[in-house]
């Protein structure tokens, strides 16, 4: 049964109007789907697909934080590599 609600769900759009290579929209994340049917979903189905962009932009967020955490990690590797001198060895001095 649908719950009444006392105010219209509006519309998630940032008017950033571009697809990820998913097809999310980078503004919001809604589906192509999602954008174009909007207007005939119930407040409930509304509703949804804003729980879903609000996971979807976790996800996205998650993402980002992990692919910069790897390429910090990577570049302090590199650094360390470079940097790594060998001990003496007392046969050296």
């Amino acid at each position: 049964m649908e719950q009444l609600s006392f105010f219209a769900v509006p519309s998630p759009c940032k008017g950033i109007c571009q697809s990820d290579p998913k097809g999310y929209c980078l503004g919001c994340f809604r589906s192509r789907d999602e954008r174009f049917n909007w207007m005939s979903f119930s407040e409930l189905q509304k509703q949804d697909v804003i729980r879903l962009c609000a996971q979807r932009k976790k996800r996205r967020q998650y993402a980002v934080f992990h692919a910069r955490k790897l390429q910090q990690q990577q570049l302090q590797a590199s650094i360390n590599t470079q940097l790594d001198f060998e001990e003496p060895n007392d046969n050296d001095v």
